[in-house]
Parts: structure tokens; C-alpha cells; sequence
């Protein structure tokens, strides 16, 4: 009973990792069969939700078990899936044991992130280049580039707060939009739209509806729906935020801002 209990403990966490990390439903599950398979449970169910596992081996048996984990949801990373996909090979291939795999496993959770530099850079980046591909000028993308930096950082502080992510996402587009009307009341030649768009779509749940389609594609369309749902509402919540917003600018005085 020890050897079967480790077995699945260890292909539960793996799945665990991996809905964590943004992994599709249909390939978690595929992960966790091949594990079971490959060190010799012959006999097991697992079934695997956007936010939750079940797994059970050896029913009948005397050394029988079975788990249930929640998985609330997490931030995606494609490195870390990358690291657990290659460990899952390698189980697959006999290389390595429970144990060993239990120590890989330890190693890609410790995985050390991208400087907090780096992120920033990348996210004011990545919002002047949305604001450029919705039509801003060279001037809106330049100003867009503080702005998506600001709105991370105020994004991880909130959440190593652990705010909702209703009230996160509110907060976060209320202050693209309040720092947009900032800038554009200097009197540069700015569009407001442009930024504010550039700005908010690092906030967009592009990932959340694009599972969701592939979910109800592979016919699970549970998890389908949990995806969806979730990535209306991170949408609802984001129009909130910015209508919040130009409504105060507009209650204040300022009208600046005109959509």
C-alpha cells in the first residue's frame, strides 16, 4: 500500500503543478495516466477539472487508495510546464524513480522566477505594443510603456496580498485609466483610448478563453465552462474598472478622458 500511495501522491502533485502553471484538462489527465502506468498501477480512475483533481488506483485491492486535491487557480508558466512535461518523459522512460522524481519535482516547484526588473520591462513593453496594434502613435506606446510597468506592479502587490481577483482586476484597470488621464492632462497630442486599451490588455483572461474553447472542443465541458465563466467575469471586472474611472474624471471636472 506504501508504493501505491506514493505512486499517486506523486502523480497528483504533478497534475496539481500543472493546472497551476495553466495547463490544458485533457493533457493533465493524459499526464497522470502515463505516470500511473509507467510505474505499474495497473488498475486506477483519475478524473481532472479545471479546479480539482480525483484519483483513486488498486480499487478492490488491499492496497488500495485514493486522493482528492483542489487546485485554486494560479498564474501561468509555460517554463515551469515545460520542466514538469520533461520529468513526466523521463518517468515515462524508466529514468528515474518515486523518489527521484519526488526531488525533480521539488526542484522545478523551486524554480527561480524572472527578476522583478524583467517582468516589469516586458509588460510596459508588451502594452505599448497592443496600444501600437490598436492604433496609437509613437508618442501613445511611449507613455503606454510606465503605465503597463505601474500596473503590474500594483497587479503583484496585490496579489502576494492575496486580494481577490475580482477586486485585483477592478483596482488594476481603474488605474491604468486614472494614470492615463494623468498624462493626457498635460496637453500632449494623446489618444486615451489607444493607452488605456494598451494598458488593460496584460489584464485581458486571453489564456482563460482560449482553455475554455479547447475544453468544450475535447468535449469537457465542465471545465469548459469554469474557464469561461471565469474569464467573463476577469472581463466584466475590467470594464468595471476603467467605466469607474472616467466616470470620476468626468464627476471631478476633468473630462478628459472621451471614448
Amino acid at each position: 500500500m506504501a508504493y501505491t500511495r506514493e505512486v499517486l501522491t506523486l502523480a497528483v502533485e504533478i497534475g496539481e503543478m500543472m493546472l497551476r502553471n495553466g495547463a490544458e484538462i485533457y493533457r493533465t489527465e493524459d499526464t497522470l495516466k502515463r505516470i500511473l502506468e509507467a510505474y505499474q498501477i495497473e488498475q486506477f480512475d483519475v478524473y481532472v477539472l479545471s479546479n480539482g483533481i480525483f484519483a483513486s488506483a488498486n480499487e478492490g485491492s488491499s492496497d488500495a487508495c485514493s486522493m482528492v486535491r483542489q487546485v485554486p487557480f494560479g498564474d501561468v508558466n509555460l517554463g515551469r510546464i515545460a520542466s514538469i512535461n520533461q520529468l513526466t518523459r523521463d518517468i515515462c522512460s524508466e529514468v528515474c524513480s518515486p523518489a527521484q522524481a519526488r526531488k525533480r519535482l521539488e526542484e522545478c516547484v523551486k524554480e527561480t522566477p524572472y527578476p522583478l526588473w524583467l517582468i516589469l520591462l516586458c509588460c510596459g513593453l508588451g502594452s505599448a505594443g497592443f496600444c501600437y496594434l490598436f492604433g496609437g502613435n509613437l508618442t501613445d506606446c511611449l507613455v503606454t510603456v510606465p503605465i503597463g510597468m505601474l500596473e503590474r506592479a500594483l497587479l503583484l502587490f496585490l496579489t502576494r496580498q492575496k486580494t481577490s481577483k475580482s477586486l485585483t482586476n477592478v483596482i488594476c484597470s481603474a488605474s491604468a485609466a486614472l494614470m492615463s488621464s494623468l498624462v493626457i492632462g498635460t496637453g500632449l497630442a494623446l489618444h486615451p483610448d489607444k493607452i488605456i486599451i494598451g494598458a488593460i490588455m496584460q489584464l485581458f483572461p486571453g489564456i482563460a478563453l482560449t482553455t475554455s474553447i479547447r475544453d468544450f472542443y475535447n468535449g469537457d465541458y465542465l471545465s469548459g465552462t469554469i474557464h469561461l465563466i471565469d474569464a467573463l467575469l476577469t472581463a466584466l471586472c475590467i470594464s468595471v474598472g476603467v467605466c469607474l474611472s472616467i466616470l470620476l474624471i468626468r464627476y471631478l471636472g476633468g473630462g478628459v478622458i472621451r471614448l
